[in-house]
């Protein structure tokens, strides 16, 4: 049986490369989307539509049109840069809001959702995987300020799934924090460093085959790891 990955955020940018990937190399992938992406997926692309990662009933509904098919590996990909007025001394409190909700708060109503799916696949194949696709600009040791409310969006995630890798140990679903580098995409803009496919094969690289004795580990898309 195929091991089936599921993908938030996969219309786009690094999420869809990930995808596309995936199935290349065989996996069943699962891709929750807003909307269905123009261009024609690779074979082996389920999309379900109308997924906000911050509305718990459309994650409920997801879940519901899964049953209890495994999922082997989840991949919180969604996420956004945060608003244009993002200072500690000019902030756009509502924009910050949504920032957390979607890149902190989202990744782990995603994880509890699909945790029977998770465990069905570590009943099956003796270990399930989180990842969630971070940032080092969430790093404490990091004292820059520009763009806080995502920089500390980043940090809160990386907290929240630090602690989720040391409840779920004890049932053998391992969780990793990866961070994907400065990527080409509409997020990164035009000027980034990496192109969005080396990226997308990197972050899918560290979520695959870590094991439980790297639970709760943060590293970038090459393996390095990254300090908090």
């Amino acid at each position: 049986m195929k091991k089936t990955i599921l993908i938030t955020g996969a219309a786009r940018g690094i999420g869809r490369a990930m995808a596309d990937r995936a199935a290349s190399d065989g996996l069943a992938v699962v891709a929750l989307v807003r909307s269905r992406p123009a261009a024609a997926p690779g074979t082996g692309v389920e999309f379900i539509e109308g997924i906000d990662v911050t509305d718990a009933a459309a994650l409920a509904r997801a879940a519901d049109m899964l049953g209890g098919r495994p999922i082997d590996l989840l991949v919180n990909n969604a996420g956004i840069i945060g608003p244009a007025r993002q200072s500690t001394l000019d902030m756009d409190f509502d924009g910050f809001r949504e920032t957390l909700e979607v890149n902190a708060l989202a990744p782990l109503r995603v994880a509890q959702t699909f945790l029977p799916n998770l465990r069905a696949a570590r009943d099956r194949n003796g270990i399930a995987r989180i990842v969630t696709v971070t940032s080092a600009m969430g790093r404490m040791s990091y004292a820059k300020s520009d763009q806080i409310a995502y920089r500390a969006s980043k940090a809160a995630v990386n907290k929240i799934m630090q602690g989720l890798a040391t409840d779920l140990a004890p049932e053998s679903i391992a969780v990793r924090l990866v961070h994907p580098g400065w990527v080409r995409t509409d997020m990164g803009g035009s000027d980034a460093d990496i192109a969005v496919d080396e990226s997308a094969a990197g972050v899918l690289a560290q979520a695959r085959e870590f094991s439980m004795a790297q639970t709760g580990s943060f590293v970038d898309y090459r393996s390095e790891t990254i300090a908090w």
